[in-house]
Formats: C-alpha cells, structure tokens, sequence
C-alpha cells in the first residue's frame, strides 16, 4: 500500500506546479495517465504571457506569475522563461466597441496604446485600421517551464507516477483510498488537477462536478516565406476570430480563435478549422501561403463563468479543485501554484500573491 500525504491527478503544467511547491513541506504524489506528463493541453500550447489574456478575472494571476517567469530563483532556472513580443489587437470598421472595451477594462492595470497598425505589420490589409499595442507581453518557454516544475518537484522528493490512471477515489477516515492502475493509495488530501477530465476524476471520487467543460482550439504551422520578420508582434483579433504569431523564420502558428465543445479526449484537429483560420489569416495579411506544415488540436477547459476553480470542494472534506485554467494555465503557473498552495495548507499567502482575492476562485461559488 502506497501512502501519501497529497496526490494529484494531472502532471500538466498545473498538477507539476502545485506539485512543486507543496513537495518542500508534504510527500506528494503526483498520477499522471499518460506515459508523458503534459501530453495533453500543456504539450500543445501556444502559449505566451499577456495581462488582458484571459479577462480580468484572470490579470492578478498573469500580472503576479510575470515577475517569477522574467526572472526565475536561480535554484528553480538560470534562465527566464520570457522573450519579448508585444501584442497588437486589430480591428476593423464595427469593432470600435470591442476596443474601447479592452482599454476600459484594463484602464490603469495593463499599459495599452491605441496606433495604427498598418506600421507594425508590413502588408496588413488596409481595411484593418483600428489597433491596439500591448508592449508588455512575451513568448513563453513552454517546454522549459514545465520541465523546471518537474525537476523541482524532484528535487523535493516528490513523486511521479506515469501512465497511472485514477480508476477511483473513496474518502475514509484521515482522508482518501484510490484505485489506481498501479494498485491502491492512501493518502489525505486528493488534488484534482485533471484539466479537461476534471470532472470525470470528481465523479469517480463521489464528489460533484463544478462543470468544467474541455473546448477544442486548433493551431496551424504554416510556411509563409514572404513573412516580414520574425521580430513581429503577437496579432490577435478585437473580434476573437484568429491570432498568429512568427514562429522562426518564413513560419507562423495560427488559429481560428475556435472552442467547439469537445468530450475529455486525445484531440484531433478539424480540416474545417484549419482551413477556416487560412481564410481568415488571408483576410488579414498579403503574405502568400507556401504549406500547411504541421496541425494539432488541444483542449482548454474552462469553468463556467471562465475563472479557474482553486479550493477545496465546500461539501466533499479533503478533495481539492485545481482546475479551469482555460488557455491561461501556463502564464499563471507561478502565481496560481502559490495561491493553491497557501489554501490547501493554510500558511499565509507568499508576499507575491498577497493581494489576489483567492475567494474569487473559490469552488464554492458553484454549489
């Protein structure tokens, strides 16, 4: 019989996250279905650090995470897992509306300027006139990021299990017994960090859902050899209908900004949603298509007023949500891990995170 004093169900970037930082005080273990962890969302993410991304439910998170992502504690990285990239909204005539919302939203938390965009973006189409520049975002390091929280977790004696599927969880007295692939484990607190399966694993635990619903986002490589530079910002629609970003040189990642309602599963991209995002990339810029050189499908997965859901759950004693990160997960990670980690242990909060409302993120807003 395995013992721990905390297992989590996910190794995404969230469950290696939590993982990470509660291993310095707890044994922790974390299950991770698949024989890789981040197979799933954190493996396919276009991911990048952005203030207005995600809403303002999301900012104090994102805004928090950018000063530990930029500059990591040297035994965490040597390096930042940052490189700088700007965003540059666009609209057209109609979409006056949608920009005038985003800088009323995000007066004095986030600096944005309304340009002209057709400077920053050679070739844009000229009825493209309404832009707005947020100079502050980054691309993220993904890969490097996640792999940091792994080795920290490590580190600290964590434990990980691959290709370990919860098959079911029943609370007893002191805590939790789970039936897993790999033979039964007690433990006393459970962390459901399961992403798109969130509430599959709530269900298999006897706990309610809270309603996490997995959306499909498609992404496309796409060779574009006549692609200006590959120092251009991050272009994304007022509208919410594309973004593209350079990915090297002559190579863009684009997608139709697409969430089609998806059951937990490996996902798969749409042809229509490829082609869909080209039409709507050829709408925007001049730049000839050469190839579609590589397509993919992830799953964000999203509580239902869009907020992620951290906390334990206020009718089930011991079974913790870490869950509903939408598209926001990796570019939270520092500050979210942090966050969790001071309500499920009751230590007061880190000072990075002190002035984040965790109630805001509270499970108990959906019971």
């Amino acid at each position: 019989m395995t013992r721990a004093d905390i297992v989590i169900i996910g190794g995404g970037i969230a469950g290696a996250s939590l993982g990470a930082v509660l291993a310095e005080k707890a044994s922790v273990l974390i299950l991770e279905m698949e024989s890789s962890a981040g197979y799933h969302a954190t493996g396919r993410a276009v991911s990048f650090w952005e203030e207005t991304y995600g809403g303002l439910s999301v900012q104090p998170l994102t805004t928090a995470s950018g000063p530990m992502l930029a500059m990591p504690d040297p035994d965490f990285s040597e390096r930042s897992f940052l490189s700088p990239r700007q965003t540059l909204h666009v609209g057209r005539a109609g979409d006056e509306a949608a920009r005038d919302r985003l800088l009323d939203e995000f007066a004095g938390k986030v600096e944005l300027h309304i340009v002209d965009p057709a400077p920053l973006v050679p070739g844009l189409r000229p009825e493209w006139t309404l832009g707005v520049l947020e100079p502050g975002v980054c691309d993220i390091d993904v890969a490097a990021l996640h792999q940091a929280w792994l080795r920290q977790f490590a580190r600290r004696r964590g434990a990980l299990r691959l290709a370990s599927r919860l098959r079911a969880g029943k609370a007893v007295s002191g805590g939790w017994r789970l039936e897993t692939d790999e033979g039964a484990i007690d433990c006393g607190i459970l962390v459901n960090a399961a992403g798109a399966w969130a509430d599959d694993v709530a269900r298999g635990c006897g706990v309610d859902p809270v309603g996490i619903a997995p959306l499909r986002r498609t992404v496309a490589q796409l060779r574009v050899p006549s692609l200006p530079s590959v120092d251009l910002p991050l272009v994304m629609d007022l509208a919410s209908q594309f973004y593209f970003k350079p990915e090297g040189e002559g190579r863009i990642w684009l997608t139709p900004h697409d969430e089609e309602p998806s059951p937990p599963c490996d996902a798969a991209p749409e042809e229509l949603a490829v082609a869909q995002a080209i039409a709507r990339f050829e709408s925007v810029v001049d730049w000839p298509v050469a190839a579609v050189e590589r397509k993919w499908a992830g799953l964000r997965s999203f509580s239902q007023d869009r907020a992620p859901v951290y906390g334990f759950d206020p009718v089930v004693p011991g079974f913790f949500w870490f869950a509903g990160q939408g598209g926001f997960g990796i570019q939270t990670s520092p500050a979210a891990a942090l966050l969790a980690a001071s309500l499920l242990t009751g230590d007061a909060p880190d000072p990075a995170i002190a002035g984040i409302d965790a109630a805001a993120y509270s499970p108990a807003r959906f019971r």
